[in-house]
């Protein structure tokens, strides 16, 4: 509130407090004068219970009691009528300074209204009691209490949903679940924005901009989802795409749009990741973090819109329903012949492979397949058995030994380069970890396609011997020097691939 306002209060509180006091100060006077003149007028007085006798011992005739008691209790009764005026304008402007004013920067106004209705009911009530004992003494409340109990269970049954509802939201506001400005959504009754909290009830402003007011009894036995003003609550959007579309180029775009969105928080990265594998395509979610939770229907709805726009700058195709038809020109597939070709050109590439001839490069291809690896997954791992080698067509690989408890990457292999050709020829266990550094196609060769030529060319072996020895001293420098003759070694690889191929 401002200073003006707290300033007018503050004048009007004194001036009609020091009003009342003074009233309060000097009516015991007026009342003593007023009771000595009409008795002693009279030749009354009053006895020690209370009553009005004559002194002169004549009788007083019943209109003359009650019109002389009724004047001598309207003192009582303005008093009573002055003190709780008294009381009520303190309890009141205390109220204004401590929950209006003094809570006003803890945001808890909800909390503040209700709990200064509750407690200044409770003072009226135990003021107005010892206000009136005390005017009255000899009045016994507790039998008044005692003959309405019949009076106090009809009330009570009449109040029953008011009483619920009070205290209801006292242990929803003892609870904090929310506060004013909070999107809440109450399972079965609706969702929005706190805009205030009273004894009765909740009022939500709903995304339709209508007021929505649900009880307490109500809100305190249902689940209530709680997304806080000041906090950054995440949000999930769904989208989807053909799974032609590489995984890795549609989580680099899509995060990088969403970055861009308002009301995206900059201080949590969001998370495009893959969902599910549908029926039609990838199915994938976005998680992001709004900073202000109340306006996430206009932030879902721009996301989708910045998702549609990247994924027709990049030709990335969302995925369409089974039950859709829709026409569209056939792209240019590669023919059995020019894929063979193709993958003969990379084989060709391969030092080992050298030896082959045309013919015997065509059924290598013919017998080989493609794989693709996503960024970070292993092809082969140190150890394992294995009976097959891979040539690089496209991205990177790195090869990987165990140091203790971490991995050292000892090279990184490229289009055109392969491994894993000891465990093609020897079946000997992998000799190292080789992992995916980025999207990866490879070409993977097995024994069943190199055993036919190798029965058909029994040379083959030992010229492809001599390349193998090659490359393992190499291999054999980078880490750890060998005294073992090279004719040695050369024979005792060329009975392992005899042995492995089942040769003679």
């Amino acid at each position: 509130m401002p200073t003006s306002v707290l300033q007018r209060k503050a004048i009007f509180f004194v001036v009609f407090a020091a009003i009342v006091t003074l009233i309060l100060v000097f009516l015991p006077f007026v009342e003593t004068w007023i009771q000595s003149y009409i008795l002693s007028r009279f030749n009354l007085a009053i006895a020690p219970d209370g009553s009005v006798v004559s002194t002169d011992g004549g009788t007083l005739g019943m209109m003359s009691v009650t019109s002389i008691d009724l004047i001598l209790n309207l003192f009582h009764i303005v008093k009573i009528f002055l003190w709780m005026a008294l009381i009520i304008s303190v309890v009141r402007f205390m109220g204004y300074l401590i929950f209006t004013t003094a809570l006003r920067s803890a945001n808890q106004t909800e909390i503040s209204s209700l709990l200064r209705t509750v407690l200044s009911i409770i003072i009226y009530v135990v003021a107005f009691f010892i206000i009136f004992q005390s005017q009255y003494p000899g009045v016994q409340l507790a039998p008044l209490f005692t003959g309405s109990t019949i009076i106090g269970i009809v009330v009570g049954l009449a109040l029953q949903d008011t009483l619920g509802n009070l205290f209801s939201g006292i242990a929803l506001q003892a609870d904090q679940g929310f506060q004013v400005g909070d999107v809440i959504s109450i399972a079965n009754q609706g969702s929005g924005v706190v805009e205030g909290v009273s004894w009765r009830g909740v009022k939500i402003r709903t995304y339709q901009n209508k007021l929505l007011v649900i009880s307490n009894s109500v809100v305190g036995k249902e689940t209530i989802e709680v997304a806080p003003r000041d906090n950054l609550n995440a949000r999930l959007v769904f989208f989807n795409t053909l799974y032609t579309s590489s995984p890795t180029k549609t989580i680099q775009v899509v995060r990088e749009a969403v970055r861009q969105v308002e009301n995206v928080s900059q201080k949590i990265r969001p998370i495009v990741r893959i969902r599910d594998l549908g029926d039609n395509g990838i199915d994938w979610e976005v998680k992001y973090w709004a900073e202000d939770y109340s306006k996430f229907n206009d932030t879902d709805a721009l996301i989708r819109q910045r998702i549609w726009y990247v994924f027709n700058r990049e030709k990335i195709e969302f995925a369409f329903p089974t039950r859709t038809i829709y026409m569209e020109e056939k792209p240019e597939e590669t023919t059995p012949d020019e894929y063979l070709n193709l993958t003969g050109e990379y084989l060709g590439k391969v030092p080992i492979f050298n030896p082959l001839s045309d013919e015997e490069l065509e059924k290598l291809a013919q017998a080989s397949t493609n794989r693709i690896y996503a960024p970070g997954e292993g092809i082969v791992r140190k150890g394992q058995e294995g009976n097959s080698m891979f040539v690089i067509k496209r991205g990177a690989v790195k090869v990987q030994i165990p140091l203790g408890d971490s991995v050292k990457t000892i090279n990184k292999l490229h289009e055109n380069d392969y491994f894993g050709e000891m465990s093609l020829l020897t079946g000997e266990p992998r000799s190292a970890t080789v992992v995916a550094d980025q999207e990866t196609e490879v070409i993977q060769i097995k024994m069943t396609a190199l055993k036919p030529i190798f029965e058909a060319n029994s040379e083959l072996v030992k010229t492809i011997c001599e390349l193998i020895d090659e490359r393992r001293l190499l291999l054999d420098a980078g880490t750890e020097a060998t005294d073992e003759p090279k004719g040695k070694m050369e024979r005792g690889v060329i009975t392992s691939i005899r042995n492995f191929f089942g040769l003679k």
